[in-house]
């Protein structure tokens, strides 16, 4: 009996393991994919939903960015301008504004011009939004005023001006992927607290595009510059003369259209797609793969982007297959719908599922405090790589996302 009590594994040494007594570790349920069928994803805990995560490692694009430079330096021959991207712009916004003007003699609450507002605004406007993401990286001309000028014009059936300011948030996110009080796409504590459950997720999923519209301005508001002033101006005045020529339909078309582009849309998944934690993993940023790319400039190629921001939205296919070993074995999205629904449904992802970190100055003030590299194991075993050092009681270092996949 004190011999069975007693028994160990003599091939294990549990020194390593910060006190596990068990190896083993519940099974959760998988929502993401690896392309490459060699890759084996391993069950990790699902996060605590009682706060963001809080990392003290840098982003993951820029070391990659280098990683994939070295490996295959050709990379460099696809980064450049897109010229067909300002032609899908004029006829997306050519379309548009014919839909609303066909619409003028149809009741705004009648199932046609519901639908019609759902299906083609919806989709066109959210075609739109994603245009102006791929001006803002001024992959449309060469030069910058073009693109400016250009992503403009693409805003005038959203109806609301946004493209200048969305600009200098965007860079920001990129640069400061995931910092505190910087990038703008990441939730508040507010958030937080108030949407935890189903019905709040399932009302932030409903008006997704007033929280990415009003977030940024309250959390870093921007000074007005020109392109402000311009993008202000020409959206107004269009706003006036579409509603002075064909009556007020045709504007509630385009507004309903962009409301339903960042609600319940099949292509606004995306939003949720790109940078929320999911499976307990630790990786900041998903792909998506799938055939909604066709009408969305490729943006499900996040990883992708995010590692090139250069390389335009027709050429980011050609970037994944010259470097198959770097993207086909990360964790990826099979489905732009039902991450909405799972994101709703399931209590193992919420608005917590979010990495933050410091800004780049606190984090240098909280670096030599912090045991960066070790990693530990909970009392499941599952590696962790959890330790603050007694740094700051909600700060905690986690392992790379590469770690938790196994080749």
């Amino acid at each position: 009996m004190l011999e069975f009590l007693f028994k160990s594994s003599p091939s294990i040494d549990w020194s390593l393991y910060g006190g596990a007594e068990s190896l083993k570790q519940p099974a959760f349920p998988r929502r993401t994919v690896v392309v490459d069928p060699s890759v084996e994803l391993e069950p990790v805990k699902p996060q605590d939903p009682s706060d963001f995560l809080w990392l003290m490692t840098e982003e993951p694009h820029r070391s990659r960015r280098k990683a994939i430079l070295k490996a295959h330096p050709e990379v460099t021959k696809l980064m450049g301008h897109e010229p067909l991207t300002k032609w899908i712009v004029l006829g997306v916004v050519l379309l548009q504004l014919s839909t609303a003007c066909l619409l003028r003699h149809v009741h705004p609450f009648s199932p046609v011009f519901v639908a019609a507002a759902y299906i083609i605004g919806g989709t066109a406007n959210h075609n739109l939004f994603l245009a102006i993401h791929e001006i803002t990286h001024n992959l449309a001309f060469k030069g910058v005023k073009s693109n400016k000028l250009l992503a403009i014009f693409a805003n005038l059936p959203i109806s609301i001006p946004y493209a200048a300011t969305f600009k200098r948030y965007h860079i920001e996110h990129h640069k400061h992927l995931g910092e505190d009080g910087i990038d703008t796409d990441l939730p508040t504590q507010l958030e937080l607290y108030c949407l935890q459950n189903v019905a709040g997720k399932a009302f932030f999923c409903t008006f997704q595009i007033l929280f990415y519209a009003l977030r940024p301005g309250l959390v870093r508001s921007q000074a007005l510059t020109r392109w402000h002033i311009l993008n202000i101006t020409v959206q107004l005045a269009f706003d006036y003369a579409f509603f002075t020529a064909f009556g007020a339909r045709p504007l509630i078309y385009l507004l309903m259209s962009s409301f339903f582009a960042g609600s319940l849309h099949p292509c606004a998944g995306h939003f949720i797609a790109e940078h929320y934690l999911w499976d307990g993993l630790e990786q900041e940023t998903y792909s998506y793969y799938g055939p909604l790319n066709m009408l969305a400039y490729n943006v499900g190629y996040h990883n992708e982007h995010h590692d090139f921001p250069s390389i335009p939205w027709t050429r980011l296919p050609e970037l994944r297959a010259l470097a198959p070993e770097f993207y086909d074995v990360i964790p990826s999205h099979p489905s732009w719908p039902m991450i909405t629904l799972n994101f709703i449904r399931d209590p193992n992802v919420g608005i917590f599922a979010r990495a933050k970190r410091k800004d780049k100055g606190v984090q240098a003030t909280l670096a030599p405090f912090v045991g960066a590299g070790a990693e530990s194991s909970d009392e499941n075993g599952s590696v962790s790589g959890v330790s603050d050092g007694g740094a700051s009681p909600g700060l905690r270092v986690r392992t790379p996302e590469s770690l938790r996949t196994r080749k």
